[in-house]
């Protein structure tokens, strides 16, 4: 195959969330008559069942209509005073002193800030380690850009309050070369917390070998049951070389401003603006101001959200464990959960296309988030949650339908 043709090959989004409809015409074995109901899209969060922050959009117009010009062309690392703003409420969250001058990068998504984050700390043919499942983008990442993937696995099916990270199959990845380490925090799909444990353990190890880490902390605030998280970047041991990544646009519904953070060791940052300056140029300036209410919400706004999509969970878990051989893992942080499926007697790839044109449900493919996970599929459970169950419903009635 032309190698221009190879290299875009691996990006193929058909299965990503929102490219659905672009999936080729295929011949299904559909079984029964079609199961009516609501369209739910499980493959993002659905910004109508819960709206943004409150005074979000106020803080936008004000950006075009006060600010004007000022506001649309900031420094490439995003306006002076927001960085400012927003390095003080996520040193307080986080527990991580940050210069709003040289550690922090506004960026358009938090996607933005994945794509500067790798392509700023490798090269091609670096060894870089990714996690299984985790991420989609963090595989085609290390892919688009010529670097050697070593996969590192988390038992999370079996594990008990951790991930279940192969904290030994990391070591052996830093020993055999790997310089290069990108996670997310909660996992995604999985939605499992990494111990404080298994975090030390991280850090040591990347600073024993002189590793780079790149950490995904987009749903840290949404955490369930009152589990203690731990932010890698408070940890003495951390390595010198680190880059977290957080954003408004899951928790809070934010996600069509398109705005990402990245903070962290000021000489990446400099190479990220660098990255950014021929890529995008900035994160959308007037889009920025929305950046103003975040971790300003109303007293009891996020308690509130939280709640909310713990009821949600656990419907939905319950549903699925009713169903026999089905299996999930409870999602300690985020909204996703990631069930496995019994035998079917059609390819899971096939079942997750009856399940869109037969019953109205869009889910999302296990193998997007590592190739073994055929038997598995991710869901985001931040949805109107009579519509979720509905749904949910539909998806057990197909799985009898198709059982083995």
């Amino acid at each position: 195959m032309d190698s221009l043709l190879e290299k875009f090959s691996k990006l193929g989004c058909d299965n990503a969330p929102g490219q659905e409809a672009r999936q080729k015409a295929a011949v299904l074995d559909l079984r029964g008559e079609k199961l009516e109901g609501r369209l739910v899209d499980f493959s993002h969060g659905d910004v109508d069942a819960h709206p943004p922050i409150p005074g979000t959009l106020s803080d936008f117009v004000t950006g075009v209509e006060k600010i004007g010009g000022h506001q649309a062309y900031t420094e490439y690392r995003g306006n002076g005073g927001i960085r400012g703003e927003l390095a003080q409420k996520i040193s307080a969250f986080t527990g991580s002193a940050i210069d709003p001058d040289q550690n922090i990068i506004l960026t358009p998504g938090t996607q933005g800030a994945l794509f500067l984050a790798v392509g700023a700390n490798m090269v091609a043919g670096d060894k870089v380690a990714i996690v299984e499942p985790d991420y989609f983008a963090n595989r085609k990442l290390v892919e688009f850009f010529g670097g050697e993937l070593v996969p590192v696995q988390i038992d999370y099916e079996n594990a008990q309050d951790c991930a279940g990270l192969d904290l030994t199959q990391l070591e052996k990845a830093f020993q055999d070369g790997v310089k290069l380490f990108l996670f997310s925090n909660p996992n995604n799909p999985t939605g499992v917390i990494y111990s404080d444990a298994e975090i030390s353990r991280i850090a040591a190890l990347a600073k024993q070998y002189g590793a780079t880490l790149i950490v995904d902390e987009l749903y840290s605030r949404q955490v369930f049951d009152n589990r203690s998280y731990s932010h890698l970047c408070a940890k003495e041991e951390r390595p010198e070389n680190l880059i977290t990544i957080i954003g408004p646009s899951k928790t809070e519904s934010l996600s069509g401003y398109r705005l990402g953070v990245a903070f962290g060791t000021a000489a990446i940052i400099e190479r990220m603006e660098k990255l950014q300056a021929i890529v995008s140029l900035r994160a959308p300036g007037y889009c920025q101001a929305a950046f103003h209410s975040w971790f300003a919400e109303p007293a009891g706004w996020m308690e509130e959200r939280i709640a909310a999509h713990q009821v949600i969970r656990d419907s939905l878990l319950a549903k699925l464990r009713a169903c026999p051989g089905v299996s999930a893992r409870t999602t300690e942080a985020g909204s996703y959960l990631f069930p496995k499926l019994p035998p079917l007697d059609i390819p899971v790839s096939d079942f997750i296309k009856v399940l869109r044109v037969h019953a109205n449900v869009i889910v999302t493919p296990g193998t997007e988030f590592g190739p073994q996970f055929t038997d598995s599929f991710r869901i985001n459970f931040s949805q109107d949650q009579q519509a979720a169950e509905a749904a949910v419903d539909r998806i057990i009635t197909m799985i009898e339908r198709y059982r083995a």
